[in-house]
């Protein structure tokens, strides 16, 4: 998985670039089509901002963004929703799908 962090209006810290990396690596245990993931963060009205955009599949995107005082707690927000959009998705995608057919069902 590609994952790209951008920052707008502010540095980005080796610290902070480890962390959303290895927050974002285990994006793939929650579904297994991701392709890349671009990390924005920024400044607004004081605040730090991140959005999160997920590519998965062909044309699966996942977005999400939060704001929170603390740089750490807007990271661990937004990849929280994130990670609640794919299981939502794998959970309608597989429920979708159904019992394949010759498969014992519940007797």
């Amino acid at each position: 998985m590609n994952i790209v962090v951008e920052a707008r209006h502010m540095e980005v810290t080796d610290a902070i670039r480890r962390y959303i990396e290895s927050k974002a690596a285990k994006l793939s245990r929650y579904y297994d089509n991701i392709r890349s993931a671009e990390v924005v963060l920024g400044m607004e009205a004081d605040q730090p901002m991140m959005e999160i955009i997920v590519q998965a599949g062909r044309k699966t995107a996942f977005v999400a963004s939060a704001r929170d005082e603390d740089m750490y707690a807007c990271i661990d927000r937004c990849l929280h929703k994130v990670i609640e959009q794919l299981r939502r998705y794998k959970d309608r995608v597989r429920d979708h799908k159904g019992t394949p057919h010759g498969a014992a069902g519940p007797e």
